[in-house]
């Protein structure tokens, strides 16, 4: 369903109402063999479905492709874009005029059914159905609805649950039957690269990535080595496999991230997801199993760019002296959020000096971080609170002594300032001993796959 501010769309009757042709998405693949392939499959449970493969770009920018376990069917078919779909309809649907709607703030059933002038004794009834009552009590903002009725009163509901699951509300001749709906998600594993020209994000829509999957690279896998403000590189390349999920063969979105690579600067860092049989281990780890995961992040902060690196000598803009600039800003809109590099207690949180409405995070070990330039604190946040790593501590903003909205950074070991972006930060815990052969042997069948889609020269526009 289409998104929408959260007034009802307008609406037709079924007679009149035309539905879209979509064209078939056709891809195929070429370069990973067989037995390679049919492992991969086998590792992350995806079925076998009809694979393709679109015409090499001329600038060979980024490729994407589908891995299958069945020979390659040629095409020289222009690929396509699959395009998402509006939710699945329940199998039997119900007679009158339908409404679509998007649950806005404050909304309550009572009251979306007023403003749609829709039977309220309908909606007594269906909310005394067991399974209506469970699911329909907890609506929130953006959830997506839809009604059948006729002149008011109600003939059909349905609410979408979960990517596998929709509600299904019926009026029959003994009244409402609510019953759930299984819509199961079919995935398809994709391939895609790049090289960076300006930034990770162009590059990686490029090739086809969701704005979520590249946060996902960037943030969940590559955070704890990388700092994406400053380290990136122009020729800078990466390499993914990732999940494509489709309904009823239509594709919704973009899966799990399984294997990744990022070549910057010259070093290659390398990614596996694993998750045990036991499901005590769901994460990302290198090849030798370390966890990509550190107790710091270089960047605590989704930044624009960095606008000062650390130097020692640095002339101040507004003091107009030589001063030692120990840490790194980052440039970024006021009310940017800013993140814990770590997990750590507050030690301080107020205005101090130059650096504005500033926090100061205690971490052990003689580790403690700052973050300066604040336009306000995370609500709440006071001296002595426990704070975990990724956690809102506050916002971007320019008090104190700031030319402009930015974070300033500063990393610290037993009082002493070390540059964020190279000092080693301590790793995470590993990976316990006992996974450690189940762990090598699936993640040698990803890196093997990544390895070998390197040779394939494919690419696609990008879904929607």
């Amino acid at each position: 369903m289409p998104r929408h501010s959260g007034v009802p769309f307008d609406y037709k009757p079924k007679s009149e109402r035309k539905t879209k042709n979509k064209k078939r998405v056709r891809w195929v693949f070429t370069g990973v063999a067989l037995s390679l392939v049919s492992g991969l499959v086998a590792y992350i449970s995806t079925p076998e479905v009809a694979q393709r493969i679109p015409q090499p770009l001329d600038n060979e920018v980024f490729e994407i492709a589908t891995l299958a376990e069945v020979e390659p069917e040629l095409s020289s078919e222009t690929p396509a874009a699959p395009e998402p779909i509006a939710e699945t309809a329940a199998a039997t649907e119900p007679s009158g005029d339908k409404i679509e709607f998007v649950v806005r703030r404050n909304d309550t059933l009572e009251k979306i059914f007023r403003r749609l002038d829709l039977s309220l004794v309908d909606l007594s009834t269906i909310l005394a159905l067991p399974d209506a009552r469970k699911t329909l009590s907890r609506i929130r903002p953006g959830d997506k609805l839809s009604v059948t009725h006729a002149d008011g009163a109600v003939n059909g509901l349905n609410r979408r649950i979960s990517e596998t699951e929709i509600l299904s509300v019926t009026r029959g001749e003994k009244g409402f039957a609510a019953q759930v709906i299984a819509t199961p998600i079919e995935i398809r594993t994709v391939y895609a690269r790049g090289k960076i020209d300006s930034s990770l994000f162009v590059a990686a829509r490029a090739a086809g990535m969701s704005p979520d999957t590249i946060l996902r690279l960037a943030n969940d896998i590559f955070g704890w080595d990388i700092d994406f403000a400053l380290d990136i590189r122009p020729g800078d390349r990466f390499s993914v496999i990732y999940e494509h999920k489709y309904r009823d063969g239509q594709f919704i979105g973009d899966g799990r991230i399984l294997a990744a690579e990022f070549v910057n600067n010259g070093e290659t860092f390398r990614a596996v997801r694993y998750t045990s049989a036991d499901g005590e281990v769901d994460n990302y780890f290198t090849p030798q199993g370390r966890s990509m995961r550190r107790q710091f992040v270089r960047a605590p902060l989704d930044f624009t760019r960095v606008s000062s690196n650390f130097n020692l000598r640095r002339h101040h803009p507004i003091l107009n002296i030589s001063r030692a600039h120990q840490g790194v800003d980052y440039a970024a809109p006021i009310g940017t959020v800013i993140k814990a590099a770590g997990n750590g207690r507050v030690n301080f949180v107020g205005y101090q000096g130059g650096y504005g409405h500033v926090v100061i995070l205690e971490h052990g070990g003689g580790i403690s971080t700052l973050y300066g330039h604040l336009s306000r604190f995370a609500r709440g946040l006071r001296n002595g609170e426990r704070v975990k790593q990724g956690e809102t501590i506050g916002y971007v903003g320019r008090s104190g002594a700031a030319t402009g909205p930015h974070l300033h950074y500063e990393y610290r070991v037993n009082g002493v300032h070390k540059n964020p972006r190279t000092v080693h930060l301590p790793d995470a815990a590993p990976l316990p001993g006992k996974y450690f052969a189940d762990f090598h042997v699936k993640a040698a069948v990803l890196l093997t796959a990544l390895e070998q889609a390197h040779d394939t020269t494919v690419a696609t526009a990008p879904p929607n």
